[in-house]
């Protein structure tokens, strides 16, 4: 059976819901687009959880698929951001099960993204907890930033989803610890360890303010090139 190694974080340029969708069904796993053009900035639709430009025509072309990616802003991003704790679970808990519910697929991949965990000074791990336990997903975390990593290789995540172009996560003591791992890529030579299970996506979504819809036609290209390359020596 082919193995499923390609995704994406979430946010696309495009304007179009459709092309938006089908766009992300050309990828290994299908993830949920996010279109900050239309309103759906992670910060924006945490005002109003579960309304998101995509959703529905996602769930409708996605029926019966064996694996898709989720995303949902994190609890410790929106307490950073000035909300209660009891309010970040909340939105968060309400946009994941507006996703889920209409989801009609055998797996779900779920990231919970947290740009900036290494500036959180609180558990943050209590309230990954809180979120995860409530629902059949496979648990996983996307970061943009540097941070101690030690301390994911120690959670109870199963995938951690980082910038591979900007930061050598082999080198900590604690790391893999039977975690696998989203790279974070611009070329080959980001990845330094990829193992059965592994996922690639970009470093980051692919939002307007640094991507054109011209742009994801090349980006997907290049994950799929490396993607094959890895595929060669994993079997070699």
């Amino acid at each position: 059976m082919q193995r499923k190694v390609v995704t994406q974080i979430g946010s696309l340029p495009y304007e179009d819901v459709n092309q938006a969708v089908e766009y992300s069904l050309r990828h290994d796993i299908p993830f949920l687009p996010e279109l900050p053009k239309l309103g759906d900035a992670m910060l924006e639709y945490a005002k109003q959880p579960g309304k998101l430009s995509c959703l529905r025509r996602f769930q409708e072309r996605v029926a019966g698929l064996d694996l898709v990616k989720v995303q949902c802003i994190g609890p410790a991003t929106l307490i950073l951001s000035g909300y209660s704790e009891d309010e970040a679970i909340s939105r968060a808990y309400q946009h994941i099960s507006a996703i889920l519910d209409g989801l009609r697929v055998r797996q779900v991949i779920l990231f919970l993204d947290e740009p900036a965990l290494g500036q959180v000074g609180f558990d943050y791990q209590r309230l990954w907890s809180a979120l995860f336990e409530s629902f059949p997903v496979t648990p996983g975390v996307h970061v943009c930033g540097n941070m101690n990593w030690d301390d994911l290789f120690r959670s109870s995540l199963e995938i951690i989803s980082f910038d591979a172009s900007k930061y050598d996560i082999t080198k900590y003591p604690a790391y893999r610890n039977g975690k696998r791992i989203a790279w974070g890529i611009q070329d080959r030579e980001n990845v330094k360890d990829f193992q059965d299970g592994d996922l690639l996506t970009l470093p980051c979504g692919m939002g307007p303010k640094f991507y054109a819809p011209a742009d994801c036609d090349t980006s997907l290209k290049k994950l799929q090139e490396i993607s094959g390359s890895l595929k060669v020596e994993c079997s070699a």
